[in-house]
């Protein structure tokens, strides 16, 4: 099955009502997720680039979202294969401010790229944990870390609606085009606050959006998991951040996408061309910025 169609799942432009028409919520939706996610992993362990993350180009480094991310330096300061799954729309690790000593997680860490750069930068007496649902990212993210000889690391399996760390237990909280894919944002958001000590930071590259988008958009399938649909705009991100209690909220524009990126990203014949048209410059990449307070 190709990460970025299904024959059960990919919808067109049809209007919801149409007959045969399906589109997964909840835990369905999840599972789509899941499924696709662990397709990107597998893809990298035989070989290949994942394809299909924020993007479903069969070429992350010309995929217009995924491209150019990671610097020279850190691309070679990890295994070829954790960025052959990097599946973001942005580079967290280069925008927080971080520390040696401290304690970082991030939600939805793949194939561990991002938990990998963290933990250099936090040793001496820092640690790094990755937060994933899916047993094929999980895998390759350890061995990842095998290979990098990276100690101050450690991959744990849950979702991040339901965060298995304690109250307070992290210095910074980062996600790479992740929480955008979530059914239950606030939740998400809530368990970010939670596990942040009084102070601690929340630093995430996210797909934000500028206006709303149109319905055949938000309804398909691919361009969910393709991080797209899912995702908030501006200000229902402020309100939700606001709403779990945290302060300094920033959002900064890094990378805004046109239809033509659009055509690029998801799969042929998905959703029809005024749709396209429609979203043109409504999606961003962006880095979200917030506080604990404390």
């Amino acid at each position: 099955m190709s990460c970025c169609t299904t024959n059960t799942t990919t919808l067109t432009a049809e209007p919801a009502a149409a007959a045969g028409d399906y589109f997964p919520t909840g835990e369905a939706l999840k599972e789509v997720v899941r499924e696709r996610y662990g397709a990107a992993a597998r893809s990298v362990k035989n070989g290949a680039a994942a394809g299909c993350g924020c993007g479903c180009n069969a070429n992350p480094s010309t995929d217009p979202i995924t491209a150019d991310l990671y610097s020279a330096e850190e691309a070679a300061g990890v295994p070829a294969e954790a960025l052959l799954a990097s599946l973001g729309c942005g580079n967290p690790t280069a925008l927080a401010r971080l520390a040696p000593g401290e304690v970082v997680l991030d939600l939805g860490s793949g194939g561990g790229i991002d938990v990998l750069l963290s933990a250099r930068r936090v040793a001496p007496g820092g640690k790094a944990y990755g937060l994933d649902m899916t047993d094929d990212m999980l895998e390759l993210a350890r061995e990842n870390q095998r290979r990098a000889g990276i100690e101050n690391a450690e991959f744990l399996k849950g979702e991040i609606e339901s965060v298995p760390l304690p109250d307070g237990a992290v210095d910074l909280v980062i996600s790479n085009c992740v929480i955008n894919l979530s059914t239950d944002k606030r939740r998400v958001l809530a368990e970010a606050f939670r596990v942040l000590r009084p102070g601690g930071r929340f630093a995430v590259s996210d797909i934000v959006l500028t206006g709303e988008l149109p319905e055949a958009v938000r309804r398909s399938v691919a361009a969910w998991t393709g991080c797209v649909a899912g995702a908030l705009t501006e200000g229902e991100y402020r309100s939700l951040l606001a709403e779990a209690g945290f302060a300094g909220i920033e959002v900064e524009p890094t990378r805004v996408f046109t239809a033509g990126d659009a055509r690029a990203v998801l799969p042929p014949d998905t959703i029809d061309e005024a749709a396209l048209a429609e979203a043109d410059g409504k999606v961003m990449s962006a880095f979200v910025r917030a506080t604990k307070p404390g």
